[in-house]
């Protein structure tokens, strides 16, 4: 065995050729050497997944606190953005991280759960899972996988204007999947390719009772499966961009409203009378801005302001 050991190590040290002469890449044979006993001797421990379900503390990221909550009826448009590289290894609920994944990281939302995200700009729609806290910008609503905005078209800056609607049945059974301390998770979807072929027999006769396993109870309340990978489905419908303004916050009366005006002397700001839920309230809002940048440009006075509830938001016709 050290025979053996040894004549390797000769056949490298010869195929570097003497120390200092550089190769075609402009390493050294030295380098090369202690590159080979570096792959040699230093085995990195991938991390270890391990998928939990989480709604977890306050947090404070690009200046801002977020409030994680469970939330089953998320609905809401505004600016997506696409991960920045380096993503960390493991998402806030111990899955692995895979830039080809349909997965995203959003700010408040329950972990993990499943959303539709649309590309209002192109008219674009994904279902993705949602497993990490992210992005850091508060101006942002969702952070998506590189190839989840490959697939809904994202363009070249990275920022599109995007509605994100949460899968509620999805979501749900997704919680009370890992609630129970499930272990196994569907690694999969059912293949596409597999249809159920059936011989309906005589069109005018009655129709035969569903054959169920043995024990299945049809009153029983049935619960889905959520893959851990979820298939990319990409469903095309027609672009519907909008006006983005900044949401200053919502009040019961006008004085309330008055007085977070009174915070925003030098910007734009207006209150607007709106009708939500057979109530009417007062908004504060600024905008429509021209752009994106315009948009992150007035947010950062907003929050500096001490509005810290402001939030870029898409409003479409």
């Amino acid at each position: 065995m050290r025979r053996a050991l040894a004549f390797a190590l000769l056949g490298l040290m010869a195929s570097c050729g003497p120390a200092g002469a550089d190769d075609q890449h402009g390493n050294s044979g030295l380098s090369g050497i202690r590159a080979f006993f570096a792959r040699l001797f230093h085995h990195e421990k991938p991390p270890e997944a391990h998928p939990h379900y989480v709604v977890g503390e306050p947090y404070q990221a690009g200046g801002v606190w977020f409030y994680p909550v469970e939330n089953f009826a998320y609905d809401a448009k505004g600016l997506g953005a696409v991960d920045p590289p380096g993503y960390p290894p493991l998402t806030a609920d111990g899955e692995l991280y895979d830039p080809r994944a349909m997965a995203a990281a959003m700010p408040t939302l329950q972990l993990p759960a499943i959303a539709l995200v649309t590309d209002l700009e192109t008219g674009r729609s994904v279902r993705v899972r949602v497993n990490d806290r992210g992005p850091a910008n508060p101006g942002r609503i969702i952070s998506v996988t590189p190839r989840v905005a490959e697939l809904l078209g994202f363009p070249p800056s990275g920022v599109a204007q995007v509605q994100v609607t949460l899968d509620t049945a999805a979501s749900e059974a997704l919680a009370q999947q890992l609630r129970g301390g499930a272990d196994q998770i569907a690694l999969s979807a059912a293949p596409r390719g597999d249809v159920a072929v059936a011989d309906l027999g005589n069109p005018g006769a009655a129709p035969a009772a569903p054959a169920h396993p043995a024990g299945f109870d049809p009153l029983a309340p049935q619960t889905q499966t959520v893959p851990l990978r979820l298939p990319e489905e990409v469903h095309q419908g027609a672009p519907r961009p909008g006006q983005i303004i900044i949401d200053c916050g919502s009040f019961s009366t006008y004085e309330a409203a008055r007085r977070e005006l009174s915070l925003l002397s030098g910007l734009p700001a207006r209150i607007e009378r709106r009708l939500v839920n057979g109530s009417e309230n007062d908004r504060v809002l600024i905008g429509p801005l021209p752009s994106v940048t315009a948009a992150d440009q007035t947010l950062a006075q907003v929050l500096k302001a001490g509005i810290a509830g402001a939030a870029i938001e898409v409003e479409t016709p």
